[in-house]
């Protein structure tokens, strides 16, 4: 007795997973700028690298992605070092 359904991989399912992980990394890390960046960045890294490895067709996106989310962490370490604090805020 199974109470799931069998797995089943149609041709083009991993690049739109890919695609879709470019754009969330995209996403995130536009967001990442603004609130939360010690989580978000490295969400959008992570996610940007993946969909890069797994062959996104959405390439630019994904180097977007990957660069916002350096850019969180690194806006986090400035804003830190800066306030002499562990966080920042506006």
């Amino acid at each position: 007795m199974h109470l799931t359904a069998p797995a089943t991989t149609r041709p083009g399912s991993a690049t739109r997973d890919a695609d879709g992980m470019a754009v969330a990394s995209f996403i995130l890390g536009l967001l990442g700028l603004l609130v939360l960046n010690l989580f978000l960045g490295p969400i959008a890294i992570v996610l940007a690298l993946v969909s890069l490895w797994r062959g996104t067709s959405r390439k630019g996106r994904a180097y977007l992605g990957l660069a916002l989310g350096v850019a969180d962490l690194a806006v986090l370490a400035i804003t830190m070092e800066i306030s002499n604090t562990v966080s920042w805020s506006l």
